[in-house]
């Protein structure tokens, strides 16, 4: 509200320095946001300009060692070295991905409000708590005093996994105007301030037997990360876990460019990963003249290679099985520029995906209403995965009653703490909160019932009572039942609530737990313009159990999209001279439409694995892009004959 131009200059020595283009430096607050607007272009900022890192290689010598999630990022088993050199056959190339950004179509937002020390926040995010926990920490408050509120999510891909600067600087506005602030990113704002998937440059080398067998891999990766702190893209993690391989070296190093500070995106480390390594078997096959199916069947392990121990559930080979047979992968003429339809070159590629299976502690609470109906509550975030759905299906599966009795709330802190919705683990990691909550309250109607004289269950074990559609009733007596209504009214007309608190329940010394899938994609083409079309895709998936197979489809369909954007679209344009994001909307921002996208045919095994959580559910959010960009790229080499190592592929690469 005071005179912009009534503030004082100040001395470049008390100026913080501007790490990359598009860092905010300030923000204003009016009661309307064109007076905003109009308010920030009045603002007179002086630079003192310096030299930045924005040359990617050349940061290379300056490299230094990463981690992600607190696993170091180098790696290595067996005897490396001496693996190569008794190798016959050796693929050795570099591959290389951009950098590419999330472009939810809802941008981040967050709406702040104080009363007294309490503070209370709308926000965009994939981790209500996470926000909660960082703004006691920001503005010296009790946690209890942060009120955080997400209900939807529209979009999130791991850019709203973490709290950014935008978010405490709504809450510092709020405050110092003492009066509710809404912070909303624009599109250009996107582009920088809140994380992009890092670029990376991949070293692999592979080496084998005359007859296919791996006798070593070296994975060496090169990501970029910012001047501020460091992020890994750990994409040699799946190096690790892929295949039957002696001698194993996984090395990350990051490259710190004035750039702002990545972040995880989906599947992060392994859909540039499994590009690499993917691209490489078929590379290794077409070297030994054999099927790419067969390599991966030869090279297959029951064990994880570096642990040597099994894993909790592995079905990959019936995915290959199944996935073929749906594709007509034996249909396919090997050699490169040999199918064709009409003008339009046809190729065939398949690949490997994985991802890892893990969960952390969730609680959850169930609440019996004594109108009929439930309440299913967690700290956990709906970001289009269909949370809200699984915890009413798994609450309906409990008690036995209608899903349309079922009332599903997250999206809370006042709800019991869930995890971040990220890492493909909110079903494992909820769900379970979910189910043991469920049968407490369960437990506890059916023990009201068989202790209630006037209830037709009086006298009953409480084993010998069950519940279906709202009724308790006797298995051996189904005729001696009551509405649970009913009985509630009868003892107080008050709530039965059930509070659980789960931890993983995986035993990592014994079992390693991952995901995998078989992924074959056809695509046309034009041999004049050089322009490639999916045509169809057929992917097989062993998640464990399938909870929701709509749901399931849905994620696995997104992931496959998304992989058909890494392998042909996305591709963050950078001045080299300034840093500037010089594509930062959606209309230069290539990501696919409905009509870049063919048939997707998607499956899976569904059995469940009953040792990572009760459910026997892994996820299945992330899956879908690894190994899709390289199945994608193997198709374009069949089909074209030429090999594009660096992603996206567009129609200059190939001509």
């Amino acid at each position: 509200h005071r005179d912009l131009h009534s503030f004082p200059t100040r001395r470049s020595s008390d100026l913080p320095q501007v790490h990359y283009n598009n860092q905010p430096i300030a923000v204003v607050v009016a009661e309307e946001l064109h007076q905003a607007q109009y308010a920030a272009s009045l603002l007179k900022i002086q630079y003192k300009e310096e030299s930045a890192k924005l040359d990617f290689i050349a940061g290379f010598p300056a490299s230094y060692p990463g981690s992600h999630t607190g696993i170091p990022g180098d790696l290595s088993f067996g005897d490396v070295e001496g693996g190569l050199r008794a190798a016959k056959i050796k693929i050795d190339q570099i591959y290389t991905t951009p950098i590419q950004h999330h472009n939810p179509m809802e941008p981040h937002a967050t709406m702040a409000q104080w009363d007294g020390d309490h503070l209370t926040i709308h926000d965009a995010t994939q981790h209500i708590s996470g926000v909660q926990k960082t703004l006691s920490k920001s503005f010296g408050i009790p946690k209890e005093n942060v009120h955080v509120v997400s209900w939807f999510v529209g979009g999130g891909f791991g850019c709203k996994g973490q709290i950014w600067s935008h978010v405490v600087l709504a809450a510092m506005a709020a405050r110092q105007v003492n009066r509710p602030v809404k912070l909303v990113l624009d599109r250009p704002q996107m582009f920088g301030p809140v994380g992009a998937r890092p670029e990376t440059y991949q070293h692999l080398i592979l080496g084998a037997t005359r007859d296919g067998k791996l006798t070593a891999i070296r994975h060496e990766v090169h990501a970029h990360t910012s001047m501020i702190e460091d992020y890994l893209e750990s994409s040699a993690f799946p190096t690790r876990v892929m295949y039957s391989c002696p001698n194993v070296a996984t090395i990350h190093r990051l490259v710190q460019l004035n750039m702002g500070t990545p972040t995880y995106m989906r599947a992060p480390g392994v859909a540039t990963g499994t590009y690499a390594v993917e691209v490489a078997m078929d590379e290794l096959a077409y070297e030994l003249k054999m099927d790419p199916l067969q390599l991966r069947l030869l090279n297959y392990t029951d064990v994880d290679p570096h642990t040597k121990i099994p894993f909790t559930e592995k079905h990959l080979r019936e995915c290959y099985t199944r996935g073929a047979e749906r594709f007509g992968w034996s249909k396919r003429k090997p050699e490169p520029r040999s199918m064709r339809d009409g003008a339009q070159l046809i190729g065939w590629g398949m690949a490997t995906e994985t991802y890892p299976g893990k969960n952390l502690p969730s609680g959850a609470m169930v609440r019996l209403q004594p109108n009929g109906r439930v309440l299913v509550a967690a700290g956990s975030q709906e970001i289009g995965t269909g949370m809200y759905t699984i915890m009413t299906q798994i609450t309906a599966d409990v008690l036995g009653i209608s899903p349309d009795l079922i009332d599903a709330r997250l999206g809370d802190t006042n709800y019991p703490e869930a995890p971040i919705s990220a890492g493909s683990m909110s079903t494992a990691s909820v769900g379970p909160a979910v189910q043991q909550a469920a049968m407490q309250a369960r437990a506890k109607l059916l023990q009201l019932a068989v202790n209630d004289a006037r209830s037709p269950l009086h006298g009953a074990a409480v084993e010998e009572a069950d519940i279906k559609d709202g009724k308790i009733f006797l298995r051996s007596a189904p005729g001696k039942s009551e509405a649970f209504a009913a009985l509630m009214a009868r003892n107080g007309n008050q709530p039965i609530e059930a509070m659980a608190q789960i931890k993983p329940q995986l035993n990592e010394k014994e079992f390693s737990c991952h995901s995998f899938g078989a992924i074959f994609a056809e695509v046309a083409v034009d041999p004049d313009v050089s322009m490639v079309r999916t045509r169809r895709v057929v992917a097989v998936y062993d998640v464990g159990r399938v909870i929701n197979q709509k749901l399931a489809r849905s994620q696995f369909t997104g992931g496959i999209v998304w992989g058909v954007s890494l392998a042909l679209q996305e591709d963050t344009a950078v001045d080299p001279r300034t840093g500037r994001i010089m594509n930062a909307n959606l209309a230069d921002y290539h990501v696919p439409v409905n009509a870049d996208i063919g048939e997707i045919d998607v499956s899976a095994i569904d059995i469940p694995d009953p040792r990572l959580d009760s459910l026997g559910a892994r996820g299945i959010g992330e899956i879908g892009i690894t190994g899709t960009g390289a199945a994608i790229a193997n198709a374009i080499f069949h089909a074209t004959g030429k090999r594009v190592r660096d992603l996206p592929i567009t129609p200059d690469k190939l001509v």
